[in-house]
């Protein structure tokens, strides 16, 4: 188990992509928005919010940071797109939200509702994470370069 406190965010980092996990905290709504329906997530304080990233840099890590802080403290909703979206290739950020969530590198980032699979870098095809007391634990993940920040934007 990596600890995770509800004021910080885990990155994971690979060579092509980068994770980045924060605590559901205290808001435990959120919404989701389709082409058809608005559906509500009723989330416990240890679920997780999980952002992947496609890319290393700083730039990524940023992004990662403010797209979980917009949904977490902000209250913006996921908005899932359409299968066929033209927008969806030029993601370069994904989020997804629960107590368990499966990383596959064979979905169109973006395009996903259901909430339990996440769009990932070929290097996290695969990797379960759930949220635990405390903490965060990973299935078959094979990367062990994590790093803990604060969550907060100054």
């Amino acid at each position: 188990m990596i600890q995770l406190n509800s004021d910080e965010m885990l990155l994971v980092r690979g060579k092509e992509g980068t994770l980045g996990i924060v605590k559901v905290g205290e808001n435990k709504q959120f919404f989701l928005e389709t082409d058809t329906e608005e559906i509500i997530l009723a989330l416990e304080p240890e679920d997780l919010l999980v952002a992947s990233g496609f890319g290393i840099d700083q730039t990524i890590i940023n992004g990662l940071k403010c797209v979980l802080y917009m949904i977490r403290v902000v209250g913006s909703p996921f908005i899932a797109l359409p299968k066929k979206h033209p927008a969806s290739k030029r993601l370069k950020i994904v989020v997804s939200a629960g107590d368990r969530i499966r990383l596959s590198c064979t979905i169109k980032p973006g395009t996903h509702p259901e909430q339990d699979i996440l769009c990932g870098a070929g290097e996290f095809d695969g990797v379960e994470i759930s949220g635990v007391e405390g903490g965060v634990e990973f299935k078959n993940l094979k990367i062990d370069n994590f790093e803990t920040i604060p969550f907060e934007i100054n």
